[in-house]
């Protein structure tokens, strides 16, 4: 009997995305080298603790940023579309399958305002260059 691969497109699974994105991925090493949680630290003062809508998480958002810059995705359009169909992307970002993808105009107003006149993206820059720095004279 003949089948439809349209069938399965309509099915439900269970799948895990810890075991879908391969274990040699290279954002498994930088995963597993770069700790990200400074980066609520260095943003906490540029963040209003009790006024406005609840923000993005700024790791995500540092690290949406990051993706675009390590894969040469210069559109931050693109960049949304990328993580939207990317398993590795998503598990980086620490997004599931059926998470909403934060918009690029989320990363766009960031960088135009709340980040304006800042040296931000370049101390986070530093920092992870720092960390893959003193990982590579551990080993």
């Amino acid at each position: 009997m003949l089948r439809s691969h349209r069938d399965k497109q309509q099915s439900f699974e269970l799948v895990s995305l810890e075991e879908l994105v391969p274990q040699d991925h290279l954002l498994r090493k930088v995963d597993t080298y770069i700790d990200f949680s400074f980066i609520h630290e260095k943003v906490s003062p540029l963040y209003c603790a009790d006024n406005g809508r609840p923000a993005i998480d700024p790791t995500v958002l540092f690290k949406m940023i990051f993706l675009g810059y390590f894969y040469g995705i210069r559109s931050e359009r693109q960049l949304e579309r990328e993580i939207q169909t990317n398993l590795a992307y998503r598990w980086f970002l620490g997004l599931g399958l059926t998470d909403k993808v934060p918009d690029h105009s989320t990363i766009s107003w960031n960088r135009r305002t709340r980040f304006k006149d800042t040296t931000i993206f370049q101390d986070i820059f530093d920092e992870i260059v720092l960390q893959a720095i003193s990982h590579l004279f551990q080993h």
